[in-house]
């Protein structure tokens, strides 16, 4: 594990916590009011999950700025997708979906921003799918590189497992979601309109058991999940009262117990929050 400015009081607080567990983690914390930085294991890779769908929702975002259809334009529901090792037909799995209210909607009509919403909010891998078919992935990959998440890779949809089987994944480091969310943060990702959409979004997130659950009850948090077995991820901008936010990535890989996890996110969460509402 390597932590930039282990020196520091706070870097020091989160070495010994993150050397706790046996765990895999992958960690950035970027103040956006005093742009200090620390980090643990910054661009150590992961598969992404369902972080990836970041950089999906802010390519939505820029695509509508420029005139290519509207959050209130509509899109057909349907559960088929092809692989992008073939092209062979693949169809998503209700059971395992974190949402799944899309699949008895098959044949109807959604807007884009509804759609949005159940890909951010409840992390929707049917309405992710469907937003990418339309985005088309190597624009949403060459997008978020251009906003400094210069090592991502956004392949493909969720679910296509023979891509999965040969390797072909979506992955992620810690500072290429923190440099995303710092760019949407700071409204250099989109529009004035498009940064409010999206962060409209990412506040109604309703998994908030990871970076919320160290914060104290009202801290607005606007952030996105990402989990499979054995992975547990969560990338947020926090907006303590009476200053500018800051982001917190905590990537995980290795954990048993998932709870663990939850309690390795709460914890740094909450430390963070401390020490910087101790510097107001």
């Amino acid at each position: 594990t390597i932590l930039a400015q282990r020196s520091s009081p706070l870097g020091e607080a989160l070495a010994r916590r993150v050397a706790h567990d046996s765990a895999t983690i992958g960690l950035v914390f970027r103040d956006l009011q005093t742009g200090e930085t620390l980090s643990v294991n910054p661009d150590l890779r992961f598969h992404a999950a369902s972080t990836m769908k970041i950089p999906v929702l802010i390519e939505l975002a820029r695509r509508i700025d420029a005139g290519d259809g509207g959050w209130t334009d509509s899109m057909v529901v349907s559960n088929r997708f092809h692989s992008i090792v073939d092209g062979s037909e693949y169809q998503l799995n209700l059971a395992d979906d974190s949402d799944s209210s899309l699949y008895s909607m098959e044949g109807k009509s959604l807007s884009i921003e509804t759609l949005a919403r159940l890909m951010i909010t409840r992390s929707s891998n049917l309405a992710t799918n469907l937003i990418i078919g339309r985005l088309d992935a190597t624009r949403v990959n060459a997008t978020a590189h251009q906003l400094g998440a210069d090592s991502i890779e956004v392949r493909r949809g969720v679910e296509d497992q023979k891509a999965f089987d040969r390797g072909l994944n979506n992955t992620t480091t810690a500072r290429d979601l923190a440099s995303l969310l710092a760019a949407i943060a700071s409204g250099g990702a989109a529009s004035v309109k498009g940064t409010r959409t999206m962060l409209e979004l990412l506040l109604a997130q309703e998994f908030n058991d990871g970076i919320p659950a160290g914060l104290p009850a009202g801290t607005r948090v606007a952030h996105k999940t990402g989990e499979i077995t054995g992975i547990s991820h969560d990338a947020a901008v926090v907006y303590p009262p009476g200053r500018k936010p800051y982001v917190l990535v905590i990537l995980t890989k290795g954990y048993a117990d998932r709870k663990d996890a939850m309690r390795l996110m709460a914890d740094v969460s909450r430390m963070i929050f401390d020490a910087v509402g101790s510097r107001r």
